[in-house]
């Protein structure tokens, strides 16, 4: 499904994304080391082993990084201008190797942009699950994006 115009969205709807991603190891090495995010938490088998967790914890920027990728499909896909920003980004519950998260986005605000008559603003709180129920993020994104009239 391609993005929605400005002029399409209304505050309060709600987007369960289709498109769901277990998390590998490889998906936490790669985007630690292209990030030079040397923590062994992420890292360092034996040093996660020993940390509160347990296990390696897949790094929270990758997490968060995940949970845009997968509501652009549904949301700003061909109809964005440029994201304005990314506000009250949590991660309150832990990812490791192996979980399979979700992403669900609802429609915050609308505003029309007072510098582009043909354009509005769009924040979106995109949220993400892990398969036990958990919401790993939680953040607020503001797009400028096309109107289709």
């Amino acid at each position: 499904m391609a993005g929605k115009f400005f002029d399409e969205w209304i505050v309060g709807d709600r987007i369960e994304h289709e498109i769901r991603r277990t998390v590998t190891e490889t998906d936490n090495l790669l985007f630690s080391t292209m990030t030079h995010n040397p923590q062994p938490l992420h890292l360092d088998v034996e040093a996660a082993k020993a940390s509160g967790f347990g296990q390696i914890l897949v790094n929270s920027t990758f997490t968060f990084a995940l949970l845009v990728g997968l509501s652009v499909g549904d949301t700003t896909l061909g109809t964005l201008v440029a994201n304005l920003g990314f506000d009250k980004v949590v991660t309150p519950n832990p990812v490791f190797i192996g979980d399979t998260l979700r992403a669900v986005t609802e429609v915050k605000e609308l505003r029309a942009s007072k510098s582009r008559p043909d354009a509005g603003i769009v924040t979106f709180v995109h949220e993400m699950w892990n398969q036990r129920g958990e919401v790993v993020c939680r953040c607020e994104r503001s797009a400028l994006l096309n109107r289709r009239a």
